[in-house]
């Protein structure tokens, strides 16, 4: 491990009066000089900057990691080695945060607005394990596209459980903060890993919480959309493992068939 710096001197800016609950924000890099500045920019401009703030980089080759060391005083670790992946270096997130919750932000990815993080730990007690809301969608160049509940058939419920999963990634992943504790490592060989992480969490949710505003803004074109092919059947692997063979196999010829529907209606994009 090539670990660059720990901020050992002051782990978190500490606000009062708010929650003795912590946040670690953990942003997974590689090769995204184009897009890291603004996610960190989002970060920093918080109104309440009592969290824990990790980067996980894959050994970038481009100018990733000199953006990274411009704030290098509000960054509590950074991490640059090789992985084996995405779920790889989430994992690495995950064993080294210290906060109480979890919340990734990768890359090109942004929290919503200045006033996210208070507004969480307003919400936050010692019961909840889960905390999600809506994102909105953004480009390239962080142009807004439109709330993710609307633009995709991906309605957004008030009271989550995990069989509202049954049909794929309910949550946006940038929009779904996990108590720890209750946080499995991700599967390493599955693209839609992100979908078992969270069905995993809210299985073992005791309370789950849903934020009224929107949460965070998600740079579409990920790695699901550019292997759609895999990613089609490791979503079928995850959804069989906790609905079984025959309403994961219904499930899919759904998703099907509201594609088809999609794609015609948006004159041939799926959004």
């Amino acid at each position: 491990m090539i670990q660059l710096w720990t901020n050992a001197i002051r782990p978190y800016i500490i606000t009062p009066n708010i929650t003795d609950l912590k946040l670690s924000i953990i942003t997974i890099t590689y090769n995204a000089e184009k897009y890291l500045e603004r996610t960190i920019q989002s970060i920093m401009k918080q109104s309440v900057q009592d969290f824990e703030y990790l980067i996980i980089d894959g050994k970038s080759k481009d100018g990733t990691l000199q953006i990274a060391e411009k704030y290098k005083n509000r960054v509590n670790k950074l991490i640059s080695e090789p992985d084996k992946g995405l779920y790889d270096a989430m994992n690495k997130g995950l064993k080294h945060a210290s906060g109480d919750f979890v919340w990734f932000m990768n890359a090109g990815d942004e929290i919503y607005d200045n006033q996210a993080v208070e507004n969480i730990y307003k919400i936050i007690s010692d019961k909840t394990d889960v905390l999600y809301g809506d994102t909105s969608f953004v480009d390239n160049e962080g142009n807004i596209q439109g709330l993710r509940s609307e633009i995709t058939p991906h309605r957004l419920p008030k009271d989550l459980k995990w069989q509202d999963m049954n049909l794929g990634m309910l949550v946006c992943h940038q929009a779904f903060i996990a108590r720890k504790s209750i946080a499995p490592l991700y599967m390493e060989n599955n693209l839609s890993a992100d979908v078992d992480w969270e069905i995993e969490c809210l299985k073992r949710a005791k309370e789950i919480k849903y934020l009224d505003f929107v949460v965070a803004k998600y740079l579409i074109g990920g790695i699901s959309n550019k292997q759609l092919k895999r990613s089609l059947l490791n979503r079928y692997e995850v959804l069989k493992k906790h609905f079984g063979f025959v309403e994961a196999f219904s499930a899919h010829v759904q998703i099907l068939f509201r594609g088809i529907r999609l794609i015609v209606k948006n004159r041939g994009k799926y959004w």
